[in-house]
């Protein structure tokens, strides 16, 4: 399984490395299609109703598959472990993210959930 790389802010890397945090929002877009989604997969989803319909016809497939979260307080060189936190994967949906956390009101985002800190 693979890494699934997403950098922060300042704000969300130290509220998510203080636990606060425990998922990531990204938008719908075709850039993040290609990362989170199997290729299997058309994308032509305009609705949630379109979402649910994709998911429930393949929920186990629908997303690839990732063995860990590394954040990164920007672009950290390879050795700045103080701006690279590795975290358990636990899962991907599609659905309205919490506003404290950075999310627009209304919007459909990724939502990529993070468990325990493993470094």
């Amino acid at each position: 399984m693979k890494n699934l790389q997403l950098s922060l802010k300042i704000k969300w890397f130290e509220m998510t490395k203080s636990g606060i945090k425990t998922e990531d929002y990204r938008e719908i877009t075709p850039y993040w299609i290609k990362r989170l989604i199997n290729n299997d997969f058309s994308w032509d989803c305009k609705t949630i109703e379109d979402i649910n319909c994709h998911l429930n016809a393949c929920p186990n497939g629908f997303f690839k598959k990732f063995s860990q979260n590394t954040i990164t307080l920007g672009y950290p060189k390879s050795g700045d472990t103080e701006r690279i936190l590795k975290l358990e994967h636990k899962g991907i949906e599609i659905g309205f993210g919490n506003t404290e956390w950075g999310a627009e009101e209304g919007k459909l985002y990724f939502i990529i959930k993070h468990g325990k800190i493993i470094n």
